[in-house]
């Protein structure tokens, strides 16, 4: 049986994968700082630690064939463990790695790096400009990936969209909460533009591909997206009509909106960051094509379908997580002073 070792595995994105690769006979190590609260902890190896450690890392890739490198602090953390988790972190991995004889290594990282996006479809050929601490680390780490690579490592670089599915909370769960309750929602602009996800089995799909096909085929950067999407305003007013109170998107001055946002947020009032609010009235999306030409990869499902199942797992589990207010995708984001303005809707 082969071996994946999964850092980031008590998240979302790394439960869903074990998911995936149980499915598929493969047997797999979790490693998060996180306890590992799912059902399938009877099936998988599990270790408590941190990718910043050298030591857990040389224990957890005990008879690993493969690595995917999911763990990492997202943009709510401080500037500190974003830069640490990713840049550091990632060395360690890839160091380990090489250490100890690891073949392959799937690096997940962001189209963050693109920054706020002055044309579309981005392509990997394209400047990296990531925005605050998360992006500028993600490129950092993409560094580092290419500097092991000359070293011989088979390393694959995923940079998926704004992935959503089972499990997924985190900025989402506002607009669930809001749908829930029979709210309307409101979208910064006109929400015409075009904005792309990713649906979680999808990508899942496109990680497995990376870890298991010729290296020669997989040792590069890939973007991965939906590809099937609407406007914004289409594909969100999807998950209010689904919830079925007949609330709409509704449309907010792009200008007055930023200012707003980036007081809130310089005072925590707010989960909003910045490549978040700064993106989210532009046309985002990003070509494709590579992943399908050499990975032989078709995504399943649209932006739509992604968001009304992601809704669907929300209404049967979102009393699980009352109360439990975080900064990963797995928990909700306090809404903050968007509670009271939410009154209002």
């Amino acid at each position: 049986m082969r071996k994946v070792l999964v850092t980031g595995g008590a998240g979302f994105l790394g439960i869903n994968l074990i998911r995936f690769l149980l499915a598929r006979g493969y047997g797999v190590v979790s490693l998060d700082i996180i306890p590992f609260d799912y059902r399938e902890k009877s099936k998988i190896e599990i270790i408590k630690g941190d990718v910043r450690d050298k030591k857990v890392l040389e224990t957890a890739m005990k008879d690993v064939e493969i690595v995917v490198h999911c763990a990492a602090a997202l943009p709510l953390y401080s500037k500190e463990d974003i830069f640490s988790t990713e840049v550091d972190g990632t060395r360690n991995v890839l160091e380990n790695t090489l250490r100890v004889g690891v073949g392959r290594v799937v690096y997940i990282s962001s189209t963050a790096v693109y920054g706020i996006p002055d044309h579309c479809p981005l392509c990997e050929e394209d400047s990296l400009s990531g925005v605050g601490p998360y992006g500028e680390a993600k490129i950092l780490a993409e560094k580092v990936c290419e500097e092991y690579r000359k070293k011989g490592l088979c390393v694959s670089i995923l940079r998926p969209q704004p992935i959503v599915g089972p499990e997924r909370l985190g900025v989402f769960a506002l607009l669930f909460d809001w749908a829930k309750d029979g709210k309307n929602f409101p979208v910064l602009g006109s929400g015409n533009n075009r904005h792309q996800l990713l649906d979680v089995y999808d990508f899942c799909q496109v990680i497995f591909l990376a870890a298991t096909l010729p290296c020669g085929r997989v040792n590069t950067v890939f973007n991965v997206g939906a590809e099937e999407f609407g406007t914004m305003r289409e594909d969100y007013q999807a998950v209010l009509d689904h919830a079925g109170f007949g609330k709409r998107i509704v449309s907010f001055p792009v200008t007055m909106a930023i200012f707003i946002l980036r007081i809130l947020e310089f005072f925590k009032l707010s989960p909003l960051y910045k490549w978040v609010y700064e993106v989210a009235s532009k046309d985002s999306f990003v070509s494709i094509d590579r992943a399908k030409k050499l990975l032989g990869w078709r995504p399943k499902y649209s932006n739509k379908e992604a968001l009304i199942g992601n809704y669907e797992w929300y209404l049967a589990h979102h009393r699980e997580f009352e109360g439990d207010i975080g900064i990963s995708h797995r928990s909700p984001w306090k809404q903050g002073l968007l509670a009271v303005v939410k009154l209002f809707f």
